[in-house]
């Protein structure tokens, strides 16, 4: 155990709290992910806030199933998901045990073990690209399902952990729509994210898909 504040594990009380709480809290925050060729050590610059069965864009809000089942709780552990069939996404559980819902890391910087996340995403084309994005961020950490339900506050060094950090100043935190989220959650402004911070990803609305014309008989 460190004395360092910087380098302290954030506790289970802090991820027990609302997740618009909880979301731009993390901003600033030091995620750590321990692998065998050494850690790898990312500074969180964009989330976004899923309030399970009361919003439409959460995976929880028709209720409990076996993909989402972690997102129930306890809190402080993580839901990982795999998404079109390609990329792993890592949330991070809030709230009361029973309450299903997350907070999306979306990007962030790379602190510690470049060479490693750059091993894994030889396509970026600078380091600010290597977690720019939800998907990068699980590919360049070595994120898939096995870290699923994982406890993050158990003080296990083998997995994923998040410490201190600087938490990041009030007034440089921004918030908006989520990015690719339709419908009836297309409003709320649960994304958040460090302004001007190079890592951060672009904003993308909801886009429709479009449904192939079917000829009459």
């Amino acid at each position: 155990m460190t004395d360092v504040p910087e380098r302290m594990p954030l506790t289970r009380d802090f991820f027990d709290r609302p997740v618009v709480d909880v979301a731009p809290d993390l901003l600033g925050r030091t995620l750590v992910r321990h692998t065998p060729d050494g850690p790898i050590e990312l500074r969180l610059t964009e989330v976004e806030a899923y309030d399970g069965e009361t919003d439409p864009g959460s995976h929880a809000y028709r209720g409990r199933t076996a993909r989402n089942a972690s997102m129930f709780g306890p809190p402080g552990h993580a839901y990982v998901y795999f998404i079109y069939g390609m990329w792993f996404s890592l949330n991070l559980v809030c709230g009361p045990e029973g309450k299903a819902s997350g907070v999306l890391l979306r990007a962030g910087e790379i602190l510690t073990g470049e060479p490693l996340a750059a091993a894994r995403r030889p396509k970026a084309r600078s380091a600010n690209e290597l977690a720019k994005g939800p998907a990068r961020l699980a590919t360049a950490l070595d994120v898939d399902r096995s870290l699923n339900g994982i406890d993050l506050c158990d003080g296990d060094p083998d997995h994923l952990s998040v410490l201190h950090g600087s938490p990041a100043a009030p007034s440089d935190v921004r918030s908006g729509p989520r990015t690719g989220v339709g419908g009836e959650g297309a409003d709320h402004p649960w994304r958040y994210w460090i302004a001007g911070d190079p890592t951060v990803s672009p904003y993308r609305p909801h886009v429709p898909r479009r449904r192939r014309a079917t000829s009459g008989t």
